[in-house]
């Protein structure tokens, strides 16, 4: 097989991994490596000046000695198969650099023969990278449970991120789908990893030529949809990722169809976008906006509406918090307002010290006021002085008018769009039964 058929298989299987991730670093160039890392990001991103920046997403094998029931990959799936020696990634990596095709790596890989294995093959890889070719640009790789503590120490040292996958969220769906695995052997080396960025920094304080252990951090990747677990489960491990591991992201992956087992959604189900999009922006809730999991979701309502994001959703549940004076409130108060983003916030802090302000300050500043008028005081501005609008009322300004050109099912390439006037009415419906 030659270099062409293996990147053709090897790409093709890492289309599933998410990798879509700012550097989170900066290591500038410096006339004597190749390439650099800087903060602007990497994978299909955008640098300040417009430029996109590109990253080679491959596997270094597909052979896989574990039989996840989910993955493409697995071992009972008749897939071509193929795996790259350290060398030839390395060249194939450098190459495509030099072509100015790539600016960074992803690396992941199936197990094969062992973890230890696979570790040390994917350390030989960024090795000759690193050492050999003196590439200084963003690798992010991803740790293989189960693999010895030292590999993954030597890993670190090598990579820009570090991610070990956690795949489901909970320990009985990693038992039903993925017998192999463990949740111990997959938090265990991302323990591992926190205090390793941990006792690095206060290594670097200490002694400025230290190497660094993965100065972008770690992050990690959830598949939706594969098993029976709501939103309110993934929504809690999210928040205790992000507390107890020092995570820079969790990645949320649309469970697409791809083998035919009784235990999974049947071949040719639609991928839950719209739900993986929902969770994407409680998960920029939880990081930037001072929100806890418990209320955005709860036992009782377990999973986020299909017509209104999580933060619209909260705010209609507690519109006795509301109208809030722009001139006055605090910070985080401002952050709940639904139309208020963290920039108009700190926007609206800096503005007010000087004048109080009206609609036509906060619109100059960035606020949607079809959204926020619902929400808010300002100078010149008093819902209490008007008629209250009704929940249902307010609910119907919250939705976006744009989304029902497609309505809120999920599409496939060559479905009909549906009637827009219909699938707003089944929304306030919807909305209606909740209040």
């Amino acid at each position: 097989m030659d270099l062409m058929e293996k990147l053709t298989i090897l790409a093709d299987s890492a289309k599933y991994d998410v990798a879509c991730t700012s550097s989170g670093t900066y290591r500038a160039g410096d006339g004597v490596h190749l390439g650099n890392c800087v903060s602007a990001g990497i994978c299909h991103s955008f640098s300040a000046d417009g430029r996109c920046i590109s990253l080679l997403k491959v596997l270094m094998t597909n052979f896989c000695m574990y039989d996840c029931k989910y993955c493409v990959n697995r071992r009972s799936n008749d897939v071509p198969r193929a795996a790259f020696t350290p060398r030839e990634l390395a060249q194939l990596t450098i190459g495509f650099y030099r072509r100015n095709y790539i600016e960074g790596l992803f690396l992941s890989s199936a197990v094969l023969r062992s973890p230890d294995d696979t570790m040390q093959r994917m350390i030989a890889a960024l090795r000759i990278l690193r050492e050999e070719y003196g590439f200084a640009g963003y690798i992010h790789a991803k740790t293989i449970p189960g693999a010895d503590p030292r590999l993954v120490r030597e890993l670190g040292l090598l990579a820009d991120r570090l991610s070990v996958n956690i795949e489901l969220p909970s320990e009985r769906s990693l038992s039903l789908l993925a017998p192999d695995k463990s949740r111990a052997g997959i938090l265990g080396p991302m323990r591992q990893v926190r205090i390793g960025i941990e006792e690095n920094r206060y290594e670097l304080v200490r002694y400025r030529a230290a190497p660094k252990f993965a100065p972008a951090g770690q992050s990690t990747q959830m598949i939706v949809g594969a098993s029976p677990e709501t939103d309110y489960q993934i929504l809690r491990l999210t928040q205790g990722l992000y507390r107890n591991y020092g995570l820079k992201r969790v990645f949320y992956s649309a469970y697409i169809p791809v083998v035919a087992d009784r235990a999974l959604p049947a071949p040719g189900t639609p991928p839950p976008l719209l739900r993986e999009h929902r969770l994407y922006q409680a998960d920029w809730l939880l990081r930037f906006y001072g929100f806890e999991a418990e209320e955005l979701l709860c036992e009782e309502e377990p999973n986020f509406s299909p017509y209104l994001d999580p933060k619209c959703s909260w705010a209609l549940r507690h519109l006795e918090q509301f109208p809030v004076d722009v001139n006055r409130c605090s910070r985080q108060m401002l952050l709940r307002v639904p139309g208020i983003g963290a920039k108009s916030a700190a926007r609206i802090c800096a503005a007010r010290r000087a004048s109080r302000l009206t609609l036509a300050d906060l619109k100059r500043i960035g606020v949607v006021l079809k959204r926020a008028r619902h929400f808010i005081l300002c100078a010149d501005w008093g819902v209490r002085g008007t008629a209250a609008a009704t929940r249902a009322q307010v609910a119907g300004a919250l939705l976006d008018p744009q989304a029902f050109a497609f309505g809120c099912e999920q599409m496939s390439m060559f479905s009909p769009a549906p009637d827009a006037r219909e699938a707003k009415q089944e929304a306030m419906a919807w909305i209606e039964r909740q209040m």
